[in-house]
Formats: structure tokens, sequence, C-alpha cells
């Protein structure tokens, strides 16, 4: 059974940035994928960016050249280092990590964009 745990979030005016962490209880580098979406209310999750074992990532949109993802394996932790935050970035955030074709996710961290 894996575990993960994001950290990281809060209040931020528009044009700030905000770093969230993920921390495994496991190895990243035996995950399949680890990926960060996002829920805003009365709205349905969203994939944010997700990085592949082999380093391969990907990114919405919405947040291409304002989002980056990484990971240290050392810390068996992922991070999203988000810049240029808007409004509409407010939401829940959430870790997510596959293991073995499994899905883990974590109970979310509060972003919150002020204008």
């Amino acid at each position: 059974q894996v575990q993960v745990a994001e950290s990281g979030g809060g209040l931020v005016q528009a044009g700030g940035s905000l770093r969230l962490s993920c921390a495994a209880s496991g190895s990243i580098l035996s995950a399949n994928a680890m990926g960060w979406y996002r829920q805003a209310p009365g709205k349905q999750r969203e994939l944010v960016a997700r990085i592949f074992s082999g380093g391969r990532t990907n990114y919405a949109g919405s947040v291409r050249g304002r989002f980056t993802i990484s990971g240290d394996s050392a810390k068996n932790t992922m991070y999203l280092q988000m810049n240029s935050l808007k409004p509409e970035d407010t939401a829940v955030y959430y870790c997510n990590a596959v293991f073995a074709h499994y899905d883990y996710w974590g109970r979310g961290t509060q972003v919150t964009v002020s204008s």
C-alpha cells in the first residue's frame, strides 16, 4: 500500500508563485507515473501535469509554460512549481501516483489565487 500526501497550498495573489509537494511512502522510481490534478468548486477533476517513468511530461494547455512538474527520487517527492498564477487556478490540488497500475491519491491541498 502506497501513501501520498500533498503540502504547499495556500493563498497567493494573482501573478504569484507556489510550489506544491507530494511525498510518497514508496520509491517514486517505481512509479509508472505521477501527476497533479485539480478540482474547482462545481467542476470535474482535471489533469494539470503528469510525469512518467523515464521523465516524459505532459501538461494541460491552460498551465503549459507556467507550471513545471518534477521529482526528487532521493526524497521520494514530486513537485509542482506554479508561476504566474491566475484566479482560475484556484482549486484543490491532488497528487496521484500509479504504482503497479494501481492509482493512489492524496487528500488534496487548497490553492487560492486572489485577483
